[in-house]
């Protein structure tokens, strides 16, 4: 796709391999645990969890992912660490099922690193970019069926999209852009609807005017904040006493409910403001350990321009 004058892209510019956010941190993050089970819950081309075992030779590491594309260049980043590390395709939503054949051994360690990977942006198959043009899919899961973006972009009605753009996208323009698209029904590519949104919007920014409605979409194909908020929720009850949850998010939606997940369970009261005298029985079950977040060095950033935006937080369960 063609860069308009006075855009900067919010993808790197270059194409290059997956490059892992934050290595020497979520390394760190993941320090002072007992030996037990790692589990990296969206486990990519595998450069996070090579490093951590890698760092931890007493652990084993469970990798999982709904990618099937990126599963097979993990399986070859480790597998020369043999039996101390297993792939298996499918959902950090259900890691307490898809951990049972690794054995009775306590889960020291998860991490989820909620971005899209470098292959997955470059592979104009998949529809995730508007700097490669291609058919506007965005699952992450493609064996699995289900609705596409072209889907939802050609079938949802315009105050549906509208309604999208705003929530998912944080998209101020959103009904002038629904109304827009709906009018230059059928979209089917990522360049045809990153150019009208240009068009529609006529402005320029640092980021390109495309990217919350990219976002927009490829959240609600994959059902994404649903499947965060079920994932913390697994993966608290699945850590060990004194296990690290090390969460990497890329955009506010995601690393609001980071933030407040971490928060209510780390709380000794959940109880409403209205309420004077506590009566919710809440017992905190983990501990925040970032009460600043951690964002990526000027030094990483220029090294990999997808890290920019990233944001780790760390809770350790009790």
């Amino acid at each position: 796709m063609r860069q308009k004058a006075g855009f900067v892209l919010a993808e790197s510019q270059k194409d290059q391999g997956h490059i892992p956010v934050m290595p020497g941190e979520v390394i760190e993050a993941m320090d002072g645990t007992k030996i037990g089970l790692m589990i990296d819950g969206t486990v990519g081309s595998g450069g996070h969890s090579a490093s951590l075992l890698e760092a931890y030779p007493g652990r084993n590491l469970l990798g999982l992912d709904l990618d099937l594309q990126a599963l097979g260049m993990a399986s070859d980043k480790l597998k020369h660490f043999g039996s101390r590390s297993k792939l298996i395709h499918g959902s950090y939503m259900d890691m307490s099922v898809l951990s049972r054949g690794m054995g009775k051994v306590k889960v020291c360690g998860i991490l989820l690193d909620l971005g899209l990977s470098s292959m997955q942006l470059n592979d104009r198959s998949r529809g995730f970019s508007f700097r490669n043009n291609g058919v506007l899919d965005m699952r992450f899961d493609q064996s699995s069926g289900g609705k596409t973006a072209q889907d939802i972009l050609n079938d949802w009605s315009e105050t549906d999209l509208a309604n999208l753009f705003y929530e998912f996208g944080e998209e101020p323009r959103s009904r002038k852009i629904a109304a827009q698209l709906v009018k230059n029904r059928p979209i089917y590519e990522t360049e045809t609807l990153a150019d009208l949104i240009v068009d529609i919007t006529n402005q320029r920014r640092k980021i390109h005017p495309a990217t919350r409605v990219f976002q927009a979409l490829r959240i609600a194909v994959n059902g994404e904040l649903e499947n965060i908020q079920k994932g913390l929720k697994e993966g608290e009850l699945l850590l060990r006493s004194g296990g690290k949850f090390v969460v990497i998010t890329y955009h506010s939606l995601e690393d609001r409910l980071v933030k407040r997940f971490f928060q209510r369970e780390s709380a000794n009261c959940v109880c409403s403001a209205e309420v004077i005298v506590c009566n919710c029985e809440h017992q905190p079950l983990m501990k925040v350990l970032t009460r600043k977040v951690i964002k990526p060095s000027m030094d990483e950033v220029r090294s990999n321009v997808r890290s920019r935006s990233a944001k780790l937080r760390i809770a350790q369960k009790l």
